[in-house]
């Protein structure tokens, strides 16, 4: 049983048909530009989404998110470009006609109907047959686990059942793509965190694909197949969430994604796919590994997580890199600690350490002189 248990992910096909040059997107975005006026809010973006992908927009306030999902909803036209739905141009199409639907953070729910009317009202205005709707509204209603609520008022639920119940009515008339513009933006976090789960299990049980745009990094990193971190207009990494986390290709994604360590420094080829980098005076260099190769004195910029970060009180042998500091601050976190130490020249770096004792048995405080160490492939070195 154990062993059964145990082999199943990796029988499992992995879901990556952007890895595959057969597979045909179902959106395209080919050189779409969208401007208000003198202001650019998309440019020049080219963007492939795939069938049943859930596909996260994430960037801050005014980097473009919201505008790209209005335009697939139909809300707004790009001023230059096109943008297909399956193989279609879907610019002629108005919001009403397109084979998509969008949920709005606000769910906007109709007070004055229960949650088997709210679910039903978009398909009596389409082209299902009357006879066909009760059976698609109990399967909506089965598919977010809220048979039981059916006859209650929307106020006579929770912001979550809401949530679903919104859900449930945009999935209904089962449309090609679902767009969610900050979904679970107004549930508290311990909510969210649950709805996340269930979000993921909805979307693979439909097999819709759904476009999610949130500012929550968490959010969507837990949910998507592929994120898109945007900055003015612009997709500055579309990848895997693993790889946005891992491999970030700029000191923007680096810095946008998760708590890191940031070190400027100049590199020296070392050979070997491995570089030095001199990063504060009489102290000694950061050995670290680089794709591609570079010439001696560039500027770049060193990466690290925090909980790749090793701290202790002695200093630790046959590690790449060792850095003496003292405990600035300690963020106790339950599940982790966070330790920011002074190095040199004033510099912080965050150590991550996760709770395996009791307070009382921890060694590390304030003010202690400590050392910091990490392997040579734990960070990566950025270029830009």
């Amino acid at each position: 049983m154990h062993e059964d248990i145990m082999a199943q992910p990796a029988n499992r096909p992995v879901f990556a048909p952007w890895n595959d040059p057969n597979e045909k997107p179902l959106i395209q975005f080919k050189n779409v530009t969208k401007k208000f006026g003198e202001f650019t809010a998309i440019d020049d973006m080219t963007l492939n989404i795939y069938r049943k992908e859930f596909f996260a927009l994430l960037g801050p306030s005014g980097c473009g998110k919201t505008t790209l999902m209005r335009m697939l909803a139909g809300f707004e036209t790009p001023t230059k470009g096109t943008i297909l739905l399956d193989g279609v141009d879907i610019a002629p199409i108005p919001p009403n006609k397109r084979a998509t639907n969008m949920m709005f953070q606000s769910y906007a729910l109709f007070p004055h109907l229960s949650v088997w009317e709210n679910i039903a009202f978009g398909l009596k205005r389409s082209d299902m047959p009357k006879e066909k709707i009760p059976a698609r509204v109990e399967e909506m209603l089965k598919l977010v686990r809220l048979e039981k609520f059916a006859k209650r008022k929307p106020h006579q639920i929770s912001g979550g059942q809401r949530q679903r119940v919104a859900l449930a009515r945009s999935l209904a008339k089962a449309p090609k793509l679902l767009l969610l513009d900050e979904p679970l933006g107004a549930l508290d976090k311990k909510l969210r965190q649950d709805t996340q789960f269930e979000l993921m299990d909805i979307q693979e049980k439909t097999g819709t694909t759904f476009v999610i745009v949130t500012h929550d990094q968490e959010e969507a990193m837990t949910v998507a197949s592929r994120v898109a971190v945007m900055d003015h207009g612009k997709m500055i990494q579309v990848d895997t969430p693993d790889r946005i986390y891992e491999t970030p290709n700029s000191v923007y994604v680096a810095d946008f994604i998760g708590d890191v360590n940031i070190v400027e420094g100049t590199a020296t080829p070392k050979g070997d796919g491995k570089v030095a980098i001199a990063w504060a005076e009489g102290q000694p260099e950061i050995s670290a590994s680089i794709a591609e190769g570079v010439a001696p004195g560039t500027k770049v910029h060193f990466a690290i997580r925090p909980e790749k970060v090793a701290i202790s009180s002695d200093r630790p042998e046959g590690k790449a890199n060792v850095i003496e500091g003292t405990v600035h601050d300690i963020a106790y976190l339950g599940n982790i600690s966070t330790y920011k130490v002074e190095v040199a020249g004033g510099r912080m770096i965050k150590a991550q350490v996760a709770n395996d004792r009791r307070i009382a048995r921890r060694d590390i405080s304030w003010d202690d002189k400590v050392w910091l160490s990490f392997t040579d492939t734990a960070g990566v070195v950025l270029l830009n």
